[in-house]
């Protein structure tokens, strides 16, 4: 069997970068859940960066992460069906601010029966 280039395989088999990456999580009561993003066209995607500062860079300073290579990380999110790893994403969309709770234009009307 010939071998092929990287520039001819549609999924080369020496994927990169190699090493660990910083993965974003949330933390919970029973440890850390990797986070799934969206890519731009919908689907769900793991994603890994190449540094911790690109991961701050993109994700804020809050950020909780965990070190991972990424075949684990596909080994984690393959049983949710996720199949795409996205590393060192260029920007992300702001996360939700809180909202305020809505005052009451108008006082609450009680009613008494007497």
């Amino acid at each position: 069997m010939a071998e092929l280039l990287c520039g001819e395989d549609p999924e080369p088999s020496d994927r990169s970068p190699a090493g660990p990456l910083f993965v974003p999580v949330r933390p919970g009561r029973a440890g850390c859940t990797a986070r799934l993003f969206r890519t731009p066209l919908g689907d769900r995607t793991a994603v890994g960066f190449t540094s911790a500062r690109g991961l701050v860079a993109t994700l804020g300073p809050d950020q909780a992460w965990i070190r991972l290579a990424e075949p684990a990380l596909r080994a984690l999110t393959a049983p949710l069906g996720v199949t795409t790893v996205t590393i060192d994403p260029p920007f992300s969309a702001p996360a939700p601010s809180p909202v305020e709770p809505v005052q009451a234009a108008a006082p609450a009307v009680v009613l008494r029966i007497a």
